[in-house]
């Protein structure tokens, strides 16, 4: 038997080394959690992507009683862009969440599965690796493409 070994390089940063654009993104990621209908998990998650044309479009998690009705942030998020600049890449997302007592975390969380495999089909879509912002209060992991966070990923056959 072969043995397979995947690596993943994940960089870790305070806000004050991320460029004035990905400071902003994150900021928008921040407030977007404000936004977010979260009555069942009380979980509030922001997102923000910034598209090549320069535009920011924010989502955050909704929630419903039929769980699977629900949308996280990223989908929202992306969704939100490609309803609106079906056409424009996205060249980053940013991504923040709050706990139960509306207090971000100190620590970064990770997309779920299905926003990993939306963030992969939209690298395909568009030819290019999203640079992926991930933030906590304590680090912030900054992410060149979703193979980092997704190496073995469903893409078209």
């Amino acid at each position: 038997m072969e043995e397979m070994v995947l690596k993943s390089t994940i960089h870790v940063a305070q806000i004050e080394e991320l460029s004035d654009t990905e400071q902003a993104l994150v900021r928008s990621a921040i407030a977007a959690t404000d936004r977010s209908y979260a009555v069942y998990s009380h979980f509030h998650v922001g997102a923000a992507v910034l598209l090549e044309n320069g535009e920011t479009v924010v989502g955050c998690n909704q929630e419903n009683i039929s769980y699977p009705a629900g949308i996280c942030a990223e989908r929202a998020a992306i969704y939100a862009a490609g309803a609106k600049f079906p056409d424009t890449p996205i060249e980053m997302i940013a991504i923040a969440a709050k706990n139960g007592k509306g207090e971000l975390q100190e620590y970064p969380i990770s997309p779920c599965g299905i926003c990993r495999q939306v963030m992969t089909e939209t690298e395909t879509r568009f030819h290019r690796s999203l640079h992926i912002l991930l933030y906590g209060t304590k680090k912030i992991y900054v992410i060149n493409g979703i193979q980092a966070l997704m190496p073995l990923s469903f893409t078209e056959f």
